[in-house]
């Protein structure tokens, strides 16, 4: 599922928790393995619970593996926060660019750097307009 398709992703601590360990691991996981990774007194069905709301979110991918489901992340970390950012300038309505400089005025001299190269970089597949 695409993170497009979401609305404004707001992720508890526990959820976090759990993104965390998906987005670290080399391939999907079973609930034990999110259970066994956590490093907090949990129950497993808590888990299970959590990764199924996860899923339902359209964060998490679901995967039948015999009896039990894996578990993988729909999408990497980044690609997560750069759509909740695109959400949160939907909502600051006509004066997007407001919201915009005041990020950058926010973020310090490295991410400013970064943000630089990005927007001097086409995007993927995009041939850089002559007027560049």
């Amino acid at each position: 599922m695409s993170l497009g398709t979401l609305t404004c992703v707001a992720l508890g601590e526990l959820e976090r928790a759990v993104m965390a360990q998906l987005w670290s691991a080399d391939g999907p996981l079973t609930v034990r393995d999110v259970h066994d990774r956590l490093e907090r007194e949990l129950a497993y069905t808590t888990v299970m619970t959590v990764l199924g709301r996860l899923a339902k979110k359209g964060l998490v991918r679901q995967e039948r593996d015999g009896k039990a489901y894996r578990y993988a992340a729909a999408s990497s970390r980044e690609q997560m926060a750069a759509e909740v950012m695109i959400d949160a300038l939907g909502d600051v309505g006509e004066d997007r660019t407001a919201a915009l400089v005041a990020f950058v005025d926010r973020v310090g001299p490295e991410e400013a750097d970064a943000l630089r190269r990005a927007l001097d970089t086409p995007p993927q597949g995009m041939p850089r307009s002559p007027e560049s």
